[in-house]
């Protein structure tokens, strides 16, 4: 069957219909222009502010991981017996630098940690405690999460606090797939041995010993059972 032929007056009205249309949304745009405005500048400004904060950004991690690695190379030259003192203040003020001006830098949390050892380098136990614990705050999950917490009892059991240490380390030494799982465990077996908990002590040894039957500690432990 033949096409039917559309006539010069559908195109026309195809047309018309067409040109309302396109008047309708000039209209409408018009209508709408300054609202319109508006949302076009506030687009503008979102764009600007989010590459403003990009830059920013990097500008602070720049300035923050150059500072903490002028601390760091301090601290790492001055770690034997005779080390120079008056170095090891200038790190640990290049680390509170750090933390304090460039908080935003991916370094800052880091800078948390080394604040924390100097300060139980100094036997300031309480300080370090309070350092390790944003340090802990920042990075919860393990690896830095176990090691944070391995500091902190430490810190508690240099101040004579073994309760509160162990109390601290039992989550890290009874996680399995914990990779300090190790030295979380041995350091529990020693704290329950000072606290006079010898039972547990051998608990904690025995659970060792089937658990990491190929630790190099291991003739360690069981000259101990």
């Amino acid at each position: 069957m033949a096409k039917k032929k559309i006539t010069r007056k559908q195109l026309l009205k195809k047309e018309d219909e067409f040109l309302t249309f396109s008047a309708r949304v000039a209209n409408n745009i018009r209508r709408h222009q300054h609202q319109l405005k508006i949302i076009g500048f506030a687009i503008c400004v979102l764009i600007l502010a989010y590459l403003g904060g990009l830059t920013y950004l990097n500008y602070v991690n720049k300035k923050g991981q150059e500072l903490y690695n002028e601390a760091y190379n301090l601290l790492s030259s001055n770690m034997m017996p005779d080390a120079d003192n008056d170095k090891l203040k200038k790190s640990e003020e290049l680390f509170k630098k750090v933390i304090d001006e460039y908080a935003l830098s991916k370094t800052a949390s880091l800078a948390l940690s080394q604040v924390g050892y100097l300060e139980y380098r100094d036997e300031k136990y309480d300080e370090a405690v309070v350092f390790y614990k944003k340090f802990l705050h920042k990075v919860s999950k393990d690896p830095y999460g176990a090691l944070a917490n391995l500091a902190i009892a430490t810190c508690y059991e240099s101040t004579g606090d073994l309760k509160k240490a162990i109390e601290i380390l039992s989550p890290v030494a009874n996680a399995k797939t914990n990779p300090f799982n190790e030295m979380a465990m041995l350091s529990l077996a020693r704290l329950f041995r000072l606290d006079g908990q010898h039972e547990k002590a051998k608990e904690t040894l025995k659970t060792f010993v089937q658990q990491h039957e190929t630790s190099p500690f291991i003739s360690m432990v069981n000259a101990r059972l």
